[in-house]
């Protein structure tokens, strides 16, 4: 990047960095924002369109995002879910990133309670049993065989995806996916060794980094989401999450992301401003989601409230996190400016996810090193590209032609407040 006067401007942004046995080419990373772009359960040509273009714009590391560890923790159908079959698939994919001067990242998890019998092919399960109300659907609580195959079955995709060509695995124990439904009080009721204390809920946390470290071995980088908060009365608060990350990182891995959320129960904490009601029921299916699309005209508003945006919203506790950990923290969460990603890469964070601003404008990151240090993102965080994941492929709205007037208003109106 140059100023007026020709020289390059200083910052840390475009500086290669170590992540474990890799190095990246600067410090930004596509963070694993679902593309639903697997169809069927597969890569698709549009996930490789997609991830090509956001690796040719110059990011250092592009990371496909929420891929199932077994077929019970898909929980949709355009997500992957790891298994021998798509390999080849993914193969090229990361041979395409390769080319492109980046690295290739994936993220390993399994959905537990969100999900569907159509979807995941059984009842859905968890770390207790009960009804999940956000799904809608009753949940079976996971017996101790299953929850040891499970742990099994993250170390099986990661060799999976070490064949694959990824040079990092990203382990997802936030949100309120499984990891997170073991370590939350919120979902965990059980009265076994998983459950009760906080030692005994982060149990399966533990087996799952204990074989995915050992299946990572020397040449694959690992890193971990998880929550600082989960945003609700009865959730993990801070100082519980602070303990878990330190056990994270106990295990050696190569750095952690810190999140916050539960998309069963606060989802705008994870994404910030409104969800878009108008968009997430427009796009769904009136024959079988016709009593989810009725749910969301009665009570939508109240059971996804509104969480103000800001830039770099997760900065403020994500320092008081920096200060107790030391291992590599990679900070997500508002940024689509260089100088918010300066300010946050100047507090001490190694690496930097970002989303929105890259399914905006895939050349996002060129740009910024083109620009002078005021550059930021055109995405104004309307969240359209949020409301339509559920349904169809991500994508911003100034990539589809001919919006419904309604879409467009809610578009025009989200975008007025900030």
């Amino acid at each position: 990047m140059k100023n007026e006067t020709g020289t390059k401007q200083q910052g840390k942004l475009f500086t290669p960095c170590q992540l474990g046995p890799i190095t990246l080419r600067n410090r930004s990373i596509r963070s694993a924002a679902f593309e639903n772009m697997c169809y069927n359960n597969k890569p698709s040509q549009d996930l490789f369109n997609y991830h090509t273009a956001v690796a040719r714009g110059n990011i250092g590391m592009t990371t496909i995002a929420y891929c199932a560890v077994n077929k019970s923790g898909v929980s949709f159908n355009g997500q992957l879910w790891m298994h021998p079959e798509i390999i080849p698939d993914l193969k090229k994919l990361t041979d395409a990133i390769h080319a492109e001067g980046a690295k290739a990242s994936i993220q390993l998890g399994h959905c537990g309670n969100m999900t569907h019998y159509y979807t995941c092919g059984q009842m859905p399960v968890g770390a207790s049993g009960g009804f999940n109300l956000y799904s809608p659907t009753f949940v079976r609580k996971l017996r101790k065989d299953e929850i040891s195959e499970l742990v099994l079955d993250f170390g099986r995709a990661v060799n999976m995806c070490r064949e694959a060509g990824f040079d990092c695995v990203e382990i997802h124990a936030g949100h309120g996916y499984l990891i997170s439904q073991f370590l939350s009080p919120y979902t965990n009721h059980r009265k076994d060794e998983y459950g009760g204390t906080l030692e005994n809920r982060m149990r399966f946390m533990r087996e799952v980094l204990a074989e995915v470290m050992r299946c990572a071995g020397n040449d694959m980088a690992v890193v971990v989401k998880t929550n600082m908060y989960d945003g609700f009365k009865g959730g993990l608060e801070l100082p519980d999450c602070l303990t878990i990350a330190k056990e994270i990182e106990k295990f050696g891995v190569h750095g952690i992301i810190l999140t916050a959320g539960f998309v069963s129960k606060a989802p705008m904490q994870v994404m910030r401003g409104a969800m878009p009601l108008k968009t997430l029921a427009y796009y769904m299916n009136p024959w079988k989601f016709w009593w989810l699309k009725a749910g969301i005209a009665l009570v939508g508003r109240l059971m996804i409230p509104t969480v103000p945006f800001k830039e770099a919203y997760f900065l403020e506790d994500a320092k008081k996190f920096r200060a107790e950990l030391k291992c590599p923290l990679i900070y997500v969460g508002g940024l689509v400016s260089r100088a918010s990603i300066e300010e946050v890469l100047d507090c001490g964070f190694d690496f930097v996810q970002i989303a929105r601003a890259l399914v905006h404008d895939t050349d996002f990151i060129r740009k910024m090193e083109e620009a002078d240090m005021t550059y930021r993102s055109g995405c104004k965080h309307s969240n359209y590209c949020i409301g339509r994941m559920y349904t169809l492929e991500m994508k911003c709205h100034h990539c589809v032609k001919e919006l419904p007037a309604r879409l467009q208003k809610e578009i025009d109106e989200a975008e007025a407040t900030l």
